[in-house]
């Protein structure tokens, strides 16, 4: 039955790319057997379910071969209808090119950037085994689930998968298992072009059991994955060679089936040649009728474990309850007394005091974890009293990703998908370059992963340009959905963690200082809240307002009182989020704006996003070009962000209006 199945799947991946004239018919194929044998035999799933707490997760890395997960989808029972798969590819389907989540029933993470769909995969079987440690008792295992993971040739050339599958192994994440679907072909040809390593023994470097198997072999299929749920001390990756586009004749192992329709000739010849119907999205009853009768089991094993689930609740009311909170995002009703708070005539560094209020926060919310890529003593992260995570010990909160920028946060985004917890990560702002593919998935998948970027501008100094960052905060800005925070001083970085952890339907940057900022008078939680507010009012009629977010509020305010000194009205305006501040409703940007002033901002980076707000006559006083190793004062006096230039460049503008 399992070749009927496998062969179904190849017929109908092949008519739903076809139809669309549009997609990748070459894996699907080649991989075809694979996932029969795990979606019938293997996954605990139900496909009535989806969202089923404790389902097995599966996780299509190879995100191209999106048809086919959406026909196994569509031929074990989830809601995935021949209708949608007629529909591939199409504006207004749940059948996107690359899987999307959130969009098709069963679809577990956006994949398609090749490589970011293991590493979610590694973030899941982490998150699977630290939600175990916290919630399970003797007798009552309510969370005990493999993830899965098919990758291809593509996602194990990518950087992001040696650095998740690094940290896997080094964490003993034995209910993670990796189908290598090894078939030798890229776009340009043969994967002989460029990649000639030995995965096989790269995986047994990092750690993890490596079998080996006919990817097409049944038997060797399921003994496999029988082997690597056995081990459960290290991750398993089993490396199944693989033929592309295997079964249709004249393209079978060509990388020409990549990313191209076979054509209507070679897919009914494909299908005469495998004993399938002819016609087009035809499937045997047989299979259908397979799928129908395995359901029942399915049903009854998601069954079984709501009622353990129910008597674990009955048993420990106390844990359900906190089981419910964490699972549906909902923060304590007193959160924000938490918060610490800080008094005018006091100063810290935004990344200190991000340090005290996190900790401050982590004894009300046990499910915050994350850490650093090995920077917590310098992006002050590190969750004191409590202890980290590591290989047979996921009862902790703190998390070690070693120097792996981008698996950092693409595990992140694995670990907030598969839920339970809230999650964040930190590193220099100026090495967000490196991880920005997983905060662009954050956003688009709408999840709350919170990101901390420390070392902002040129203030950092004496490490130079290459850790100077000038064009990051800009380019994180761009990303849809993401909010930006740069908060202005210790209050306002506490409101940022506050407001950051209250967002559930969107990631957080937090942009934080390495200098010392003043607590500054003015500040206001509800104008915060709003992504901007004055902070400062003139003492008049304004004759210019002044724009700025981060440690150049500061600078805005002490250049603002000299120019009132030479009879100049300023009010300033801190805009921590220069994206809320955008979706606020008209009246509000103009009454904080005002009418006839001269609008300024000022940004130590990239200035170019502020014309949205100051319009194209205002005046941008900004950093458009990488700085200099010295000291941060220094640096300032040179770049021109003292108060007193500041105050000049200003003053010189007003004049020649």
């Amino acid at each position: 039955m399992i070749k009927t199945i496998a062969n179904s799947i190849r017929g109908l991946a092949a008519d739903t790319v076809e139809k669309a004239n549009s997609g990748h018919p070459g894996m699907p194929l080649g991989s075809a057997d694979l996932a029969a044998v795990l979606y019938s035999e293997v996954i605990k799933h139900d496909p009535s379910t989806p969202n089923w707490p404790d389902r097995d997760r599966f996780v299509l890395s190879a995100g191209h071969g999106s048809a086919l997960l959406y026909t196994i989808l569509h031929l074990t029972g989830y809601d995935v209808s021949l209708d949608e798969l007629k529909r591939f590819r199409q504006l207004g389907s749940i059948t996107p090119g690359h899987p999307e989540y959130g969009v098709t029933p069963g679809v577990e993470t956006t994949t398609g950037p090749l490589g970011q769909g293991i590493a979610n995969a590694v973030g899941m079987a982490l998150a699977e085994r630290m939600l175990a440690a916290r919630f399970n008792r003797p007798g009552y295992e309510i969370v005990d689930h493999y993830t899965y993971a098919i990758s291809g040739d593509g996602c194990l050339m990518e950087g992001v998968s040696a650095e998740a599958s690094s940290l896997a192994g080094a964490l003993g994440l034995g209910k993670l298992i990796v189908i290598y679907d090894a078939n030798s072909i890229t776009i340009e040809g043969s994967t002989d072009l460029a990649f000639k390593e030995d995965v096989a023994q790269r995986y047994l470097a990092y750690g993890w059991q490596v079998l080996k198997i006919d990817g097409h072999d049944y038997d060797q299929i399921l003994k496999a994955l029988e082997e690597a749920k056995g081990e459960t001390s290290k991750p398993t990756i089993i490396v199944a060679k693989t033929v592309m586009a295997k079964g249709c004749p004249g393209l079978e192992g060509s990388h020409k089936a990549h990313g191209t329709p076979l054509g209507k000739e070679k897919i009914t010849a494909m299908k005469k040649n495998l004993h399938l119907p002819t016609e087009d999205f035809r499937v045997a009853d047989e299979v259908y009728a397979y799928f129908a009768e395995k359901r029942g089991p399915w049903q009854k094993s998601r069954q079984a474990w709501e009622e353990k689930f129910t008597a674990w609740s009955e048993k420990y009311p106390e844990l359900r309850a906190e089981w419910d909170r964490v699972m549906q995002r909902e923060l304590p009703a007193d959160l924000a007394e938490a918060l610490p708070r800080f008094e005018v005539g006091t100063s810290g560094a935004t990344r200190d005091i991000g340090g005290k209020v996190l900790n401050a926060l982590a004894g009300r919310l046990p499910e915050l974890v994350g850490g650093s890529a090995d920077l917590a003593p310098s992006t002050k992260t590190y969750l004191n009293d409590l202890s980290p995570i590591e290989a047979g010990n996921f009862e902790g909160s703190n998390l070690h990703f070693g120097i792996r920028e981008h698996a950092m946060g693409a595990v992140l985004n694995g670990m907030s998908l598969h839920g339970g917890f809230r999650v964040f990560g930190s590193t220099f702002l100026v090495f967000s370059d490196y991880m920005r593919p997983p905060i662009r998935l954050a956003a688009l998948m709408n999840q709350p992963v919170i990101f901390v970027f420390t070392h902002d501008s040129f203030y950092v100094g004496e490490d130079g340009p290459t850790h100077e960052p000038i064009e990051q905060v800009e380019a994180l800005r761009l990303i849809p959905r993401l909010k930006t925070v740069r908060p202005a001083d210790p209050n306002e970085t506490a409101w940022a963690w506050l407001e950051a952890l209250r967002n559930t339907q969107a990631p957080t940057a937090l942009v934080l200082t390495r200098q010392k900022l003043p607590t500054l008078p003015g500040t206001s939680l509800e104008g915060f809240k709003r992504g901007g507010y004055i902070i400062k009012e003139a003492t008049g009629k304004p004759d210019l307002v002044i724009l700025a977010s981060g440690s150049e509020v500061s600078l805005a305010v002490s250049a603002a009182e000299l120019l009132a000194a030479k009879g100049r009205n300023a009010k300033v305006v801190s805009v921590p989020c220069r994206e809320t501040l955008l979706e606020q409703n008209e009246d509000y940007i103009q009454d904080i704006l005002g009418e006839g002033a001269l609008r300024v901002a000022i940004e130590a980076g990239i200035g170019s996003g502020w014309y949205r707000l100051v319009g194209p006559l205002g005046l941008v006083i900004s950093m458009e070009d990488f700085g200099e190793s010295g000291p941060a004062e220094v640096l300032a006096s040179e770049f021109g962000f003292t108060p007193e230039k500041v105050a000049d460049k200003i003053e010189t503008y007003l004049k020649k209006k």
